[in-house]
């Protein structure tokens, strides 16, 4: 591991340029995060991270940043780290289909990642304004967990479109269910159980059906409609995605893993993005939560070997300077790190982990020497005016650290004081 490094001339930079926040009460007014319309400017993506999930203080600022991006900024799309397939029902929600009280039923299954407010917060606004906005997963099905969520809607389409291969993608949702769960890490070890030859025939109809997709878009145009082939396309991409990241994660945890080779959810997430991009609206701005470790624009490594190429990365490349990332991190408190347990219901336990005080070299560490607690740092200025450029090299995610060029990885950076694990954590 690098040894940590103090970078005095950034805390000094960001003592006096930082913004203190006044608000985390999602319902509070908004003056206090003007800063955000400059440092956002014509940006078509605005990602917001955590450090952490399950965190409160990260998800009452998300949902304060993603109503001034919306009521002050124009934005109109809500991208969210959740299933490409499963935001289509929720979407309907918010934009008033069905009861109120019918969104616990929708997510039922889902992991509890902070998704539930925002959409609240949606269906209340939708209804009165003439300007609704939209909510748009990105995912892969079920965290990785299962491709069913996908592969059962692509049945449903073929059966009209493309009837003939039906038995195909029927073999591949039965072996699909046999180790399906609520989550990459209750569905992995169990994928790892099956025979070989159930693994490779599950990866070869997939491949031959996007192959087949691919092949007779025309046909399957003429038989239906662009949109229903474009959205059956992403769900089976999806699919293909989540089952190479089953042999992914199999090789990390054996040691025979490829470089970055869990890098295939990012990069279906970061083309999820631009693929709601093309299908909303021209000029359509998106607001994008998600982990920072996938919002982030530079490669994620831990201990020196590169571990992925993360959604921001992809999106930078594409978009330029029209995606901006925001990280978010706390000084103190308490995070949220997942254990493996394959006995809870997610397949990983949350262990409620007390902060140790940041690293020397760490943002976090900048921000407490700094003096400052609830506040936003555009560090696009530090990256000029600090030190020539240079910062903290390292990032905190849960408890532990990973180490990048963080004025690199983002533009701006808004902390809290102290963070707390969310109390309605017991479905998991």
């Amino acid at each position: 591991m690098p040894a940590p490094t103090h970078h005095p001339a950034f805390t000094d930079w960001l003592g006096s340029q930082a913004v203190p926040l006044t608000h985390l009460d999602p319902e509070a007014p908004l003056d206090d995060l003007e800063p955000l319309r400059e440092l956002t400017g014509s940006a078509r993506v605005v990602a917001i991270g955590e450090n952490s999930h399950f965190i409160t203080e990260f998800s009452q600022l998300r949902q304060r940043i993603l109503r001034f991006l919306v009521e002050r900024c124009g934005f109109t799309v809500l991208a969210f780290e959740y299933g490409f397939s499963e935001g289509f029902p929720l979407d309907a929600w918010a934009q008033g289909e069905g009861q109120d009280d019918e969104l616990a039923a929708h997510l039922a299954a889902a992991i509890p990642i902070g998704v539930a407010e925002p959409l609240r917060w949606m269906r209340r606004h939708n209804a009165t304004t003439g300007v609704p906005v939209r909510f748009a997963g990105i995912d892969i099905p079920a965290a990785g967990g299962s491709l069913l969520p996908a592969l059962d809607p692509v049945a449903d389409y073929l059966s009209q479109i493309d009837p003939e291969v039906l038995p195909m993608i029927q073999k591949a949702i039965g072996i699909a269910g046999s180790f399906a769960g609520a989550s990459a890490a209750a569905a992995a070890p169990a994928w790892t159980r099956l025979a070989a030859a159930e693994q490779d025939a599950l990866s070869a109809i997939l491949m031959r059906l996007l192959i087949r997709f691919r092949a007779l878009s025309p046909l399957y145009v003429s038989r239906g409609d662009h949109h229903g082939f474009d959205v059956a396309l992403r769900r089976l991409e999806a699919a293909c995605h989540a089952d190479y990241g089953f042999r992914a994660m199999a090789g990390l945890y054996d040691g025979t893993g490829l470089t970055a080779d869990t890098s295939a959810r990012d990069v279906y997430m970061a083309e999820s993005v631009l693929w709601h991009l093309k299908h909303f609206e021209p000029g359509t701005r998106v607001v994008l939560a998600a982990h920072n470790a996938h919002i982030q624009k530079t490669p994620v490594s831990f201990d020196g070997h590169l571990t992925g190429l993360p959604m921001g990365q992809h999106l930078r490349r594409a978009l330029g300077e029209r995606y901006v990332s925001l990280a978010l991190t706390s000084i103190a408190g308490h995070t949220a790190d997942m254990r493996p347990d394959e006995n809870a219901r997610f397949g990983f336990a949350i262990d409620t982990t007390a902060l140790q005080p940041p690293e020397p070299g760490s943002v976090e560490a900048a921000f407490a020497d700094a003096g400052l607690g609830l506040s936003i740092a555009d560090l696009r200025q530090a990256r000029t005016e600090a030190s020539g450029g240079t910062g903290p090299d390292r990032i905190r995610i849960q408890s532990a650290y990973v180490h990048t060029p963080v004025l690199d990885a983002f533009d701006a950076i808004l902390t809290t004081p102290a963070s707390t694990v969310a109390a309605d954590l017991e479905n998991t």
